[in-house]
């Protein structure tokens, strides 16, 4: 399969060390030093882009302009997602975002929407989430924060929207965020209550879960069409 990585930071170098032990080749390798690669993606079979949230909506409809299959990675842009699906779909294009593409934590976020709708009822718990990550990651909260927020508000009606570190009320979903090396990402969902304290954390060891994944997701996404999901390739 040709590949063309359009973000080529620690995350695109670990997704060529996969492609190329797993037979692929890499025709493009698209970062700010290099931007005229973009020209080559009509040459590959799927592209994924891992790059900066100013890049990333050029990034994207360029994929669906040349007809190049594309799985996204980068997070911090999401407020133009709709523009993204609608442009996708007007192109008949193939699109496929997750705010993380390991295995472990897409399970996490299922355990996490189960746990949310068990909790419910329970409105003497309170739920919150932190979120730890190195140094270099721009945005925050997460985009793996943000998911699971998304999905405790989807089951968990006294919860209207998440902010950004404390609460200022009952109905707000308070995401704590941290920055220190070294640091690949955990994720922390804690109910609390006067009694007790339920918790669920996933903890990354490595980025190899992450590229990996994205890479899976890759192969699978090739001969697709449409706006797609993780769930739908995990078939949660």
């Amino acid at each position: 399969m040709k590949i063309a990585l359009i973000g080529y930071g620690k995350m695109g170098k670990a997704i060529e060390g996969f492609a190329l032990q797993r037979n692929h080749s890499i025709v493009a390798k698209v970062d700010a030093n290099h931007p005229a690669e973009i020209l080559k993606i009509k040459e590959a079979d799927v592209a994924i882009e891992f790059s900066q949230p100013d890049a990333v909506i050029e990034n994207l409809k360029a994929c669906f302009d040349a007809e190049v299959p594309v799985v996204c990675g980068t997070t911090g842009w999401l407020e133009r997602k709709n523009e993204i699906t609608t442009y996708c779909k007007d192109h008949n294009g193939t699109f496929l975002y997750a705010s993380n593409f390991s295995l472990g934590v897409n399970l996490f976020f299922r355990l996490n929407e189960i746990l949310a709708s068990m909790m419910n009822p329970y409105e003497t718990y309170d739920v919150a989430i932190d979120e730890i990550h190195h140094t270099q990651k721009k945005d925050a909260p997460s985009g793996t924060a943000i998911t699971l927020a998304e999905g405790i508000l989807k089951e968990i009606d006294r919860k209207k929207n998440w902010v950004k570190g404390d609460n200022s009320n009952q109905s707000e979903l308070a995401i704590h965020s941290f920055r220190e090396d070294p640091a690949p990402g955990t994720h922390t969902v804690k109910y609390t209550s006067a009694i007790d304290d339920i918790e669920i954390k996933h903890t990354a060891h490595s980025r190899d879960g992450f590229a990996m994944g994205a890479l899976l997701v890759a192969e699978w996404i090739r001969d697709k069409k449409g706006v797609l999901h993780m769930g739908d390739f995990l078939k949660l």
